[in-house]
């Protein structure tokens, strides 16, 4: 149900804020309400048509930001993971906090690339093109339980690629994390049986 959408000007681009009731996510609706009030529509970017979900007033407000790290480290336990991974771009945000939280290392899955070493790959269909991303070889032990983060979960495509890498390269999927879920596109049902944990599904 939403109370309220505020459309403004930013940087010559139309935002649109919408303030909503009867939130739900996997922390509860305390959590999905937080996220919810710090997410910006965006429309026809990156391309005519399609409404993009900013979160970087998220991550700009320190309060907010460290309510919704400790969140995700709460509904996890400090004690699950050994390491986080972070998918290319705004996951690397949220495993550096993370990890630095707990105490534990962090690994950038990166786009095609960007890695200076041996890499495992994996290619998808996003919603709106085509993508590959890679991971070092040697980025886990076996064994190595890990706990993947990223923004936003849409249709799942660049979710399935890096938790298939992440067990490519020995390690093994402790848990998967996004701060906002599109749920009508059924990224969840994609990635079946593994868990998943949104803060905010819309």
């Amino acid at each position: 149900m939403t109370d309220a959408v505020v459309v403004k000007r930013d940087r010559g681009r139309t935002v649109t804020e919408t303030h909503t009731t009867g939130v739900r996510g996997d922390s509860g609706p305390q959590v999905a309400q937080l996220v919810a009030s710090r997410v910006l529509d965006v429309p026809d970017f990156p391309k005519a048509g399609v409404v993009f979900k900013d979160l970087m007033p998220l991550f700009a407000d320190g309060a907010v930001f460290r309510e919704v790290i400790d969140g995700i480290v709460a509904y996890h336990g400090r004690d699950s993971f050994d390491v986080v991974a972070g998918i290319e771009a705004r996951g690397f945000v949220l495993a550096a906090a993370i990890a630095y939280a707990t105490g534990v290392g962090v690994v950038p899955v990166r786009k095609a690339g960007k890695l200076p070493r041996a890499t495992h790959s994996a290619s998808y269909a996003l919603e709106y093109g085509e993508a590959t991303l890679e991971v070092h070889q040697d980025a886990f032990t076996a064994g190595h339980r890990v706990l993947v983060v990223d923004d936003v979960l849409a249709t799942g495509g660049t979710a399935e690629a890096t938790l298939d890498l992440v067990e490519r390269a020995g390690g093994t999927v402790s848990g998967f994390t996004v701060l906002l879920e599109l749920g009508f596109l059924e990224g969840r049902q994609r990635l079946a049986p593994r868990p998943v944990h949104a803060l905010l599904t819309v």
